[in-house]
């Protein structure tokens, strides 16, 4: 299958749809999905129109209807849809976020001497993000590995936080043989 091209406007509308939809495993009604991106209802209906059209979501008819997020808007946003995903934590400013999970952690600019960051993809919303946020990400399931950061920027297209990492740290353990 080819893939799709969305406008950022689409995806980050469709990674809300998904995110909602996850959270309450229920249609998700416009109004709602246009709250969070901070868009007119309106405008969250004509997108749904061309998301429709391209198959990434379905529309639920009736009072407790709304959108829902297909297969292929998944695909579409490269997010893998499991059953059961491995809880990574994320702490907001001392307070965990046991309504986000941590999808994907990148490390960019490492070779830089003094300023790290770490791109954090999130299962979850980010709309309660703001500059200068104490995050803390981790301990991850395999390595251990916690990162503790302050949000230099987010990335709505991607669902992603941009951090400025002030430590980070992985266990050293023996390999179990």
């Amino acid at each position: 299958m080819s893939s799709i091209e969305l406008t950022p406007s689409q995806k980050t509308i469709l990674q809300e749809l998904i995110n909602l939809y996850r959270e309450s495993e229920n249609a998700v009604k416009g109004e709602d999905i246009a709250a969070e991106v901070d868009r007119n209802p309106g405008t969250i209906r004509n997108q749904m129109q061309s998301l429709k059209a391209l198959q990434l979501v379905e529309g639920v008819p009736g009072p407790k209807g709304g959108y829902k997020p297909t297969a292929t808007a998944y695909d579409a946003l490269q997010i893998q849809d499991m059953d059961e995903a491995a809880e990574v934590p994320l702490t907001h400013n001392d307070t965990a976020m046991p309504e986000a999970n941590v999808e994907r952690i990148d490390l960019v600019s490492v070779h830089h001497p003094e300023n790290c960051r770490a791109k954090v993809k999130l299962r979850g919303s980010i709309s309660t993000f703001e500059k200068g946020d104490s995050v803390v990400v981790g301990p991850t399931p395999l390595s251990k590995l916690r990162i503790d950061g302050t949000l230099e920027g987010k990335d709505d297209t991607d669902n992603a936080l941009v951090l400025t990492i002030d430590g980070m740290e992985a266990p050293v353990e023996e390999p179990a043989h």
